[in-house]
């Protein structure tokens, strides 16, 4: 009998150990990107006016990053920077160009992203929101660029509208019931929603990697009136917006009008909020959070569209500027980061990063090599509690093509910003976001020296693009 329990024992301990043994699974990947939501817009950032619990609750259980930036000012071109790996001095794709008669310019067959190293691995890849980087059928197409499924808007100019006439899924063409920009039946936004929360479902026993570009609160200022809507209904002071109403001449590009904008914008952020809790619901019911790394973030500062108010709201965080600026509120983006086991709760980091740095962050938690054509750096080690061993940038890099073109650099405490750099008499701003983190004073003249060096990063940072060209214009 005693030898029987001691071999049953050993039994035990042999299997024991060996569970201790298997290595965890690769994590999950939940990537949340907001569209034109500000810096300022949810509550672990400073906003007064609109409730955020469940990103509030993300912050406190993972990382808060105060001095993150997005890849660009507009959607395009930082969705780029995002998924390539490259600042728009390199990326693809550098401006918003639209392509007849639905989609935008695509994405390069040369062109990698890194869910296409994430599904090379072994991940099952989703997205599910907002593509605008190369229509069904070119080499732009989500399927063509790492995802197995894509469901959504893959136009971003239909994302205008949330009761759009069709969505796509995959290569399918979706007719949304009762809506034909003279009747509102189907909120878009609810259904991709759906979509998402299927996605991690169904792939809840293999890695995942779940791109969720959700199209809050992105203009026009639409959405049921539910309990999102109606928590601030006739809570502000309100000035109505004149747009071009859903009926007979209504266009896929158009904003309604708005009777409420500011109620409707703050139910539309409420709404996002609650997105992102049935995301982490899912996680929690499917037991995936402890091995699933989420991020929460927005693709540029806050936009004035469509009747929005960022200045009431205080959009952008009493920062400078909004979308189409490359001051602080038009590109410093709220940035949060979970991972159970692995990140600090409640942890807080001035890390100077951008959406390039999440290619090679995220193949590192992958346990995938580093791509070699990337402008980032991996910030793992920030994440795992160890800044003094993290890599910093000797410089971050933007440029925008629109309104006479922009270039901006930040190098450590300085931040220079060059105005119609694509015209012949160029303007070159420089500030300490030290001293000055609201770029009040141009500190140019005081500091010659400083402007020199970060022109010089400047013209180190961008190579012309034939298909987005920006020094060609000086000439003209």
């Amino acid at each position: 009998m005693k030898k029987k329990f001691t071999l049953g024992l050993a039994m035990v301990l042999v299997v024991t150990w060996g569970i201790a043994q298997v290595k965890p699974s690769k994590p999950n990947i939940v990537f949340i990107l907001a569209d034109d939501l500000g810096y300022g817009d949810v509550g672990c950032y400073g906003q007064e006016k609109i409730e955020t619990p469940h990103i509030d609750q993300l912050a406190r259980q993972g990382m808060r990053f105060t001095q993150f930036y997005a890849g660009a000012t507009v959607c395009a071109p930082s969705r780029s920077s995002l998924l390539t790996g490259q600042h728009t001095g390199h990326t693809f794709i550098r401006g918003n160009k639209e392509v007849q008669p639905e989609g935008q310019y695509p994405l390069a067959d040369s062109v990698q992203t890194f869910a296409q190293l994430l599904q090379q691995s072994g991940y099952r890849t989703g997205a599910f929101g907002k593509w605008g980087l190369g229509m069904v059928g070119t080499s732009g197409a989500p399927d063509k660029k790492g995802f197995d499924r894509f469901f959504g808007y893959n136009c971003q100019r239909q994302s205008h509208r949330y009761y759009p006439t069709h969505l796509w899924d995959n290569d399918r063409k979706v007719e949304l019931e009762g809506n034909d920009l003279a009747q509102k039946a189907t909120y878009a936004p609810q259904v991709i929603q759906q979509k998402a929360l299927e996605f991690i479902e169904q792939n809840k026993d293999r890695p995942f990697f779940a791109f969720i570009p959700v199209v809050l609160p992105h203009a026009e200022l639409q959405g049921p009136d539910d309990a999102h809507y109606r928590r601030y209904k006739g809570q502000f002071e309100e000035h109505p917006h004149k747009g071009q109403d859903y009926g007979p001449n209504a266009t896929a590009g158009g904003y309604a009008s708005i009777a409420d904008p500011r109620a409707t914008f703050a139910g539309m952020v409420s709404r996002l909020d609650g997105y992102v809790g049935e995301v982490l619901a899912k996680l929690d019911e499917l037991g995936l959070s402890e091995n699933t790394l989420v991020i929460f973030s927005s693709d540029n500062g806050p936009h004035k569209e469509g009747g929005a108010d960022p200045d009431f709201f205080n959009s952008s965080g009493g920062l400078r500027g909004y979308k189409r600026d490359l001051y602080e509120g038009g590109i410093r983006v709220p940035f949060i980061v979970r991972w159970p086991g692995q990140v600090t709760p409640d942890s807080q980091s001035d890390f100077n990063g951008a959406f390039w740095d999440i290619v090679p962050t995220l193949v590192a938690v992958a346990g995938l090599e580093r791509p070699r054509y990337t402008d980032g750096i991996s910030f793992l080690p920030t994440l795992m509690g160890k800044a003094d061993q993290q890599e910093q940038h000797p410089y971050l890099y933007w440029e925008f093509h629109e309104l006479g073109g922009r270039q901006a650099i930040r190098s450590g405490k300085w931040k220079a910003i060059r105005l119609n750099a694509r015209t012949t008499r160029p303007v070159t701003e420089l500030y300490d976001l030290e001293s000055d983190p609201r770029e009040t004073t141009d500190l140019a003249a005081d500091h010659p020296d400083v402007v020199t060096q970060l022109e010089a990063y400047m013209s180190r940072a961008h190579r012309e693009s034939e298909v987005f060209p920006f020094q060609s214009r000086k000439a003209e």
